[in-house]
């Protein structure tokens, strides 16, 4: 991974002749739940569902806009997945032949992302238990000790001259600005995959005006998600933006997209296939082209 960010919840080690143990906070231990129910939803069999309701509507679509472009020339299009998590939909991207890079800011994403993809050499090759850390809403007690396999797929096997690549760090601060003379951003992505990550924005005209800015003319953004948006009623005093899903899409159309393909995806999100609760998304999708 090229560069590495430094994350807002890290904390410091103290300072002694014999270095204290880090005790982790309840906020390292929900982010680690919340990373294996991942693992769950990117790189297991049980996680077919929610990819296939999520990630093949969007692989459809890209496949769609490109379908004048032969197979052996899809590698000179470049396809970016920010809020790639752990990274198995711009996996998915790479093996279809694009060039493709996945984005993310969380180190505990980053770390697993790591080891999944580059520490792993065989198929179901770890196994652990996903669902042992809360017993509400359980059905029986198979349901909660249940084991889990990863990976699916093997992430090493990706078609001969595949250009597939993970950055680490802040959207907005790698592609928001032109600091790094060896790669401008801008006009140089044929396509931009946001799954449910737009919300993840303290200001969505920035996410908006960026993903437009380092399309290349006719470029393709494909979206898909609700609109939780994850800074409103922050307590660190963030400022923040959060609109409703038709000023979104107007927002889009005043920076320069034209939408279609519209329409709502009901799914789940790292759902526990066998719990006795569950949230649906009615999650928002769309094509966007650049046209201004």
């Amino acid at each position: 991974m090229p560069h590495t960010h430094s994350h807002p919840h890290s904390h410091g080690h103290g300072h002694s002749t014999h270095r204290k143990r880090y005790k982790p906070t309840d906020f390292d231990m929900d982010k680690l739940r919340s990373t294996l129910k991942q693992f769950v939803r990117d790189w297991s069999v049980e996680g077919v569902v929610e990819r296939n309701s999520c990630y093949e509507p969007m692989k459809d679509a890209l496949l769609r806009h490109f379908a004048h472009v032969p197979l052996e020339e899809r590698k000179r299009l470049r396809v970016l997945v920010p809020g790639a998590g752990l990274g198995r939909l711009a996996y998915d991207v790479a093996s279809l032949g694009f060039t493709c890079q996945g984005n993310e800011f969380s180190h505990y994403m980053l770390l697993a992302s790591y080891f999944i993809l580059n520490k792993t050499t065989e198929i179901g090759a770890h196994k652990f238990y996903p669902y042992v850390h809360s017993f509400s809403n359980i059905a029986s007690r198979q349901a909660i000790l249940r084991e889990v396999s990863i990976p699916d797929v093997l992430p090493s096997v990706l078609p001969p001259g595949s250009n597939f690549s993970l950055v680490a760090g802040d959207f907005e601060e790698i592609y928001g600005s032109e600091s790094d003379p060896d790669e401008p951003q801008s006009g140089k992505w044929n396509a931009v995959l946001t799954c449910f990550f737009i919300d993840t924005a303290k200001n969505i005209v920035n996410y908006l005006r960026i993903i437009h800015r380092i399309l290349a003319p006719g470029g393709v953004w494909v979206n898909l998600g609700p609109l939780l948006w994850h800074w409103e009623n922050n307590n660190t005093n963030d400022p923040s933006v959060e609109l409703d899903l038709e000023e979104v899409k107007s927002l889009a159309s005043t920076i320069g997209f034209k939408l279609s393909n519209e329409k709502t995806i009901d799914t789940t999100y790292t759902s526990n296939a066998q719990a006795m609760l569950g949230y649906v998304y009615h999650a928002s999708f769309w094509t966007a082209t650049k046209v201004a």
